[in-house]
């Protein structure tokens, strides 16, 4: 070969390596930038971001900066989300913004659907009304229900006559945005139902209880006349053993519950004798329904009570939520009478001068 035809290869040949090692550097620096990009952490202004269905890529992206995210450019975030498998993948819902997150770590998050997850606690021994409330003040849940009577709602969980009271489990309840208040109610209720059954198929034998829907009703008013949780138990034993002998319950929160919103915090000797369905010292047995949400613990002391003679109990007033327990009604005034002088008590003492 002529030597000037092996001097232009030999050229050719370095341009070719040239721009061969300017290639890998670029593609060298182009991946450390990138890897760099996606381990950058973000410093977003707002708390969360929405995916709503429909939302493009560039939309999502879009939503992103106005929530204050500027790390990077768009093409980087394509980039990113095609190399994690999240393009085309990224789940509707509501995206915490408030946790230190980098910007792989956020598109992981959506593209796996780990939305903020919101919380309602429903609590043992509430009342419907009190339940509807707290449904009505949650947040971000959807209210369909706030315009539905009673009837109507159950009507619309898919269960029209059932008495809502006492139906739905008092644990914490995990939704997310958009979820809705029915959403709640039906998984409570249900959550409910499973509960009850199996104290039902567990309970002890020989109760007075004729159905599941009976221990439910009892078990709402153990869970309203229990201030110490140790004592359900005991108070369920004492109102199967009423109820065996055929003595009224005699319990106040049934009187109360069958006032009403005429409630007004103190329940008075002609609230007592003013007959309504649920006063139990004027009419015997159970009352017509449930009057509050029993909890799980509720239910298994009124599925397997504790034995023993104790036919009364009044608490203690020593501020521990206890109560004495007695046998006999001479013993009960006994208890009674020591009750009053503690009241009486604890009323001079708050009465002195500091």
């Amino acid at each position: 070969m002529a030597p000037r035809k092996r001097g232009c290869l030999r050229i050719v040949l370095l341009l070719v390596l040239a721009l061969l090692l300017l290639a890998a550097v670029l593609i060298g620096w182009g991946w450390q930038a990138q890897k760099a990009f996606s381990g950058q952490v973000l410093q977003p202004r707002a708390e969360s971001v929405i995916i709503e269905p429909g939302d493009s890529f560039s939309r999502v992206l879009a939503k992103l900066r106005a929530a204050g995210i500027d790390n990077g450019r768009d093409q980087q975030w394509q980039l990113l989300a095609r190399q994690l498998d999240a393009a085309g993948k990224l789940k509707v819902g509501e995206y915490d913004l408030t946790q230190p997150l980098t910007v792989s770590e956020l598109l992981l998050r959506m593209r796996n659907g780990k939305v903020v997850q919101h919380r309602l606690t429903i609590v043992e021994g509430w009342n419907i009304r009190q339940l509807r409330a707290a449904l009505a003040r949650a947040t971000p849940l959807e209210q369909t229900t706030t315009e539905l009577d009673d009837a109507a709602l159950m009507a619309a969980l898919g269960f029209e006559g059932q008495h809502p009271e006492g139906r739905f489990l008092p644990e914490t309840y995990v939704y997310q945005r958009g979820d809705s208040d029915l959403d709640v109610l039906r998984r409570a209720h249900k959550a409910m139902a499973q509960a009850l059954e199996q104290a039902w198929q567990g309970r002890a034998e020989g109760l007075p209880l004729d159905s599941p829907y009976e221990l439910l009703t009892l078990a709402s008013i153990i869970e309203k006349e229990t201030g110490l949780a140790a004592e359900r138990p005991q108070i369920a034993g004492v109102f199967v053993r009423r109820l065996k002998l055929g003595m009224r319950l005699q319990t106040d929160p049934t009187v109360i519950y069958g006032l009403g919103s005429a409630y007004d915090g103190n329940i008075r000797k002609v609230d007592l004798t003013t007959d309504t369905p649920y006063n139990t010292y004027t009419r015997s047995g159970l009352t017509p329904s449930p009057i509050a949400m029993p909890g799980r613990a509720a239910l298994e002391a009124a599925a397997h009570p504790a034995e023993g003679d104790a036919l009364y109990f009044v608490a203690i007033g020593d501020g521990s939520g206890g109560h004495v327990f007695s046998a006999t009604y001479a013993q009960h005034q006994v208890a009674v009478a020591g009750y009053l002088q503690r009241l009486r008590q604890a009323r001079q003492s708050n009465a002195l001068p500091q």
